[in-house]
């Protein structure tokens, strides 16, 4: 393994470990679908704004997200790809679960 790999490795951990988290995952689903501001996050998921604040600043770090302000509110997308081709894997997991056998 050279270091190109490693340095390449090492960035698919941090991501991993920002995905680590259901709630961090529920708020990049919403993000994915649009619900792009603090509020309508902290609606959807009834915890407190401070936490999805953290849990936005976390993943905006990580490069994950990106916000841009729009008037009074800022609105969220996701930005790394990799990141949002997981995302599409897990909604649809969710949404056609696996049957079960006879």
């Amino acid at each position: 393994m050279n270091r190109t790999n490693e340095a390449e490795f090492e960035k698919f951990a941090e991501i991993f470990k920002a995905l680590a988290n259901k709630t961090r995952l529920q708020i990049l689903t919403g993000v994915l679908e649009n619900e792009c501001n603090v509020k309508e996050i902290v609606e959807k998921l009834g915890v407190p704004q401070s936490t999805v604040s953290q849990h936005l600043s976390i993943m905006r770090n990580k490069g994950i997200i990106k916000g841009r302000r729009e008037g009074a509110k800022m609105c969220y997308r996701v930005t790394d790809e990799l990141v949002r081709m997981i995302l599409i894997l897990i909604q649809k997991k969710i949404a056609f679960p696996k049957r079960k056998s006879p």
